[in-house]
C-alpha cells in the first residue's frame, strides 16, 4: 500500500504506484510522513494535497496509504479544545514539541489516557438502532450523549456498567442482524466531507438570539439558518463574529479561524478563556471548540478546516443541542481552493476560482439546518452557520460573495464608511436583509411583544426615508424640507445613534436581551408616532427635538437591563406629558 513521489508542486504532489487508492484517502507523504489526501486519480498515479509544508521532500520518497478518509475523532473531551485545520490538538502539540508544529507531527485529537464517568442508559437485549442512547458522560455543564453510531444496527449484547472509561474502551457490544458482534466505544470517527445522517430536516422557527440589536430585531437569523457577513478590511467582520460567538444563545459554539491573521486568532485564544458565559457564569470555553488555521499555515489544511468544524458541529447536533458555527472567513477558504486548483492545472473560472466554487460553497452551507435526529426518541437539534466573507476592496459582486448569497438567507452587509464613522456594528441597514422574518415573527410577538413587527417596519421605513432625503439635504440643506420630513430625519438619527450603534466593550451595552430590544423599539416607535401627531397639530420638528425626552432617548443601550422596565414606564409617561403641550394641546 505504498507509492513513490514523482512530482512536487507546492502543497500538491503526484505519486505513482498508487493502484487501489481511493478519492479523499489519507496518505503519509515523504520520509517526514506528511499528512495528505488523494484528490485525483489516473491509473496508478495519484494527485495528493499535502496539509503540511512540503519544503525538503524529494521525488522518489515513499507515499504510504492509510486506507481511511480524512476523518475527525468525535467523543467526550472536544469542548474547550483548540485544534488546527485537520484536528491536531495545538495545546498538546505545544506541550510535546514546543511553540512550533513539527512537520509530520500527529497526536490523537482526544486524550487516550483521560477517563470519563460513564452512566449506562441502554439495556441488554434492547434495540440498537443508529442514534440510540447507550449512556451519558458529563462534559462540563453538558451531558454528552454516547450514541450508537450511524451504520450500526442490531441489539445490545453487552452494556458496560457504570464506571470511568477511556474513549477507546468498550461501553457496549451490538450484535447485528447478520450475527456480527460490533464493539462500541465512546470514540467515533467520521469522514469530514460526508454530512452525518438525519431523520428529517425541519423548517426553522426560533431565532438565534445574539444580543446584537441590528441583527436580532432588524435582520434576524434562525437556529439552523445560514448567514453571510461580507465586508472590506477594517469593517469589523471578526469583531462581529467574536460577538456572535460570545453572546449567541446556541448551546455549543464551533469557531473556525480559516486563513485569518495570527494576531486575530491570538485575540480569540486570549479572550475566550477569560470570558464567562452570561447565562451560566461558567467559562465560555466550556461550550466552545476552536479550530485555528492562520494565513501562514499550510493552505491545504485551510481547505479542510471548515469541514472539520461542521462535522464536530453535526456531532453535537445529533445529541439534540443547538450549535452555532462561525467560519472566519470563507474567502480565505475559497482562496485555498483557487491555489490548489491552479496547482492541478484545472480550467479557471471567474477571478481564477475553480468552476466548482459554487457547488463547494453550497455543500458547506447546506449542512446547516434544524433537524430531527436519528434515534428512537423524538429529538431535534440544529447547526447554524455564519460565514464571514472578505471581498477584495469591498466588492460584493466578486464570485465568493455572489455565490454565497445564492445559498444563505441572511445577509449582514458590513460598510467601511460606517466603520470609519465609528458606527459599530457597521451593518448597512439598506443593503442587508433576512428571509427569516416570517419564520420568527411569532416567536418575537410571544417573547418580545405584540407590536414587534409593526415597530420594526416603522423604524425601517424611517431609515429608508432618511436615505431618500439625503440627496436633497446635501444639495440645498434641510431647511427647505417640510416638517414631516424634518421629523423623519430627527427620528432616523435617534434610531441610528440609540438603537443601531452598540458598544461591544460597554459592560451593559455589549449584550441586549430580546425584551429590552423590544422595549427600546417601542419607545422610539411611540416617540415617532407622538411626534407625527404633534407636527400634525402645528408643532415644528425643532420643538419636538428640543423636548427633554428626546435627549433621554439618545443612549437607551446604556440603561441596565434590570432597570429598563421601570425606565420604560417613566419615559412613556414623560412623552405623554411633554408631547401633550405641543401644537396647541391635544386635539
Amino acid at each position: 500500500m505504498s507509492g513513490r513521489i514523482v512530482r512536487i508542486t507546492g502543497p500538491v504532489i503526484e505519486a505513482d504506484g498508487m493502484r487501489g487508492g481511493r478519492m479523499y484517502e489519507v496518505v503519509r507523504a515523504g520520509n517526514a510522513a506528511l499528512i495528505g489526501e488523494i484528490i485525483g486519480l489516473s491509473e496508478e498515479t495519484a494527485t495528493i494535497q499535502v496539509y503540511e509544508d512540503t519544503t525538503g521532500i524529494a521525488p522518489g520518497e515513499p507515499v504510504e496509504r492509510t486506507g481511511a478518509s480524512l476523518s475527525v475523532e468525535l467523543g467526550p473531551g472536544l469542548l474547550g479544545t483548540v485544534y488546527d485545520g485537520i484536528q491536531r490538538p495545538l495545546e498538546v502539540i505545544r506541550d510535546e514539541f514546543g511553540d512550533f508544529i513539527i512537520r509530520g507531527a500527529s497526536l490523537p485529537a482526544l486524550d487516550r489516557e483521560r477517563r470519563h464517568e460513564f452512566t449506562p442508559q441502554a439495556e441488554i437485549g434492547g434495540a440498537a438502532a443508529p442514534g440510540t442512547l447507550i449512556g451519558t458522560v458529563p462534559e462540563g455543564r453538558f451531558t454528552h450523549a454516547v450514541l450508537v453510531p450511524p451504520g450500526t444496527d442490531g441489539t445490545f449484547l453487552r452494556v458496560s456498567p457504570p464506571g470511568n472509561y477511556t474513549v477507546e474502551e468498550e461501553v457496549a457490544c451490538v450484535r447485528t442482524a447478520g450475527g456480527e458482534d460490533l464493539i462500541v466505544s465512546m470514540l467515533q470517527r467520521w469522514p469530514v466531507r460526508t454530512a452525518r445522517p438525519i431523520r428529517e430536516k425541519m423548517a426553522p422557527s426560533e431565532p438565534l438570539i445574539t444580543g446584537q440589536r441590528v441583527i436580532d430585531s432588524f435582520f434576524p437569523m434562525t437556529k439552523g439558518g445560514a448567514a453571510a457577513v461580507p465586508g472590506p478590511f477594517g469593517a469589523g467582520k471578526t469583531v462581529v463574529q467574536h460577538q456572535l460567538a460570545k453572546w449567541s444563545d446556541a448551546d455549543i459554539i464551533v469557531y473556525v479561524g480559516c486563513g485569518e491573521r495570527g494576531n486575530e486568532l491570538a485575540d480569540v485564544l486570549r479572550q475566550f478563556p477569560a470570558l464567562d458565559d452570561p447565562r451560566t457564569g461558567e467559562p465560555l470555553m466550556g461550550r466552545t471548540v476552536l479550530i485555528g488555521n492562520t494565513s501562514n499555515m499550510p493552505v491545504a489544511a485551510r481547505e479542510a478546516s471548515v469541514y472539520t468544524g461542521i462535522t464536530i458541529a453535526e456531532y453535537y447536533r445529533d445529541m439534540g443541542y443547538d450549535v452555532a458555527l462561525m467560519a472566519d472567513s470563507t474567502s480565505r477558504w475559497a482562496e485555498a481552493l483557487r491555489e490548489i486548483s491552479g496547482r492541478l492545472e484545472e480550467m479557471p473560472g471567474e477571478h481564477g476560482y475553480p468552476a466548482y466554487l459554487a457547488s463547494r460553497l453550497a455543500e458547506f452551507y447546506e449542512r446547516a439546518g434544524r433537524v430531527r435526529v436519528l434515534g428512537p426518541t423524538e429529538k431535534t437539534g440544529s447547526v447554524s452557520v455564519i460565514g464571514a466573507v472578505s471581498p477584495p476592496g469591498g466588492d460584493f459582486s466578486e464570485p465568493v460573495t455572489q455565490n454565497t448569497l445564492r445559498i444563505v438567507k441572511v445577509f449582514w452587509a458590513l460598510d467601511a464608511d460606517l466603520a470609519h464613522e465609528r458606527h459599530f456594528p457597521a451593518i448597512n441597514w439598506l443593503q442587508s436583509y433576512s428571509l427569516y422574518l416570517d419564520a420568527v415573527r411569532g416567536w418575537w410577538e410571544e417573547h418580545g411583544g405584540p407590536e414587534w413587527d409593526r415597530a420594526r417596519k416603522d423604524m425601517m421605513s424611517v431609515l429608508q426615508k432618511e436615505s431618500e432625503l439625503e440627496e436633497i439635504v446635501n444639495l440645498v440643506g434641510s431647511d427647505v424640507l417640510p416638517e414631516e420630513d424634518k421629523l423623519a430625519l430627527l427620528v432616523a438619527g435617534i434610531i441610528r445613534e440609540s438603537f443601531l450603534i452598540q458598544y461591544a466593550f460597554d459592560p451593559v451595552d455589549t449584550y441586549c436581551p430580546p425584551q429590552k430590544q423590544y422595549l427600546m423599539m417601542r419607545l422610539i416607535h411611540d416617540y415617532a408616532d407622538a411626534g407625527r401627531a404633534a407636527v400634525g397639530r402645528g408643532a415644528s420638528s425643532a420643538q419636538v427635538g428640543a423636548l427633554p425626552v428626546t435627549g433621554r432617548l439618545s443612549r437607551l443601550g446604556s440603561v441596565p437591563t434590570t432597570e429598563f422596565p421601570t425606565f420604560f414606564g417613566e419615559l412613556e409617561r414623560r412623552m405623554e406629558e411633554e408631547f401633550g403641550t405641543l401644537g396647541g394641546g391635544r386635539p
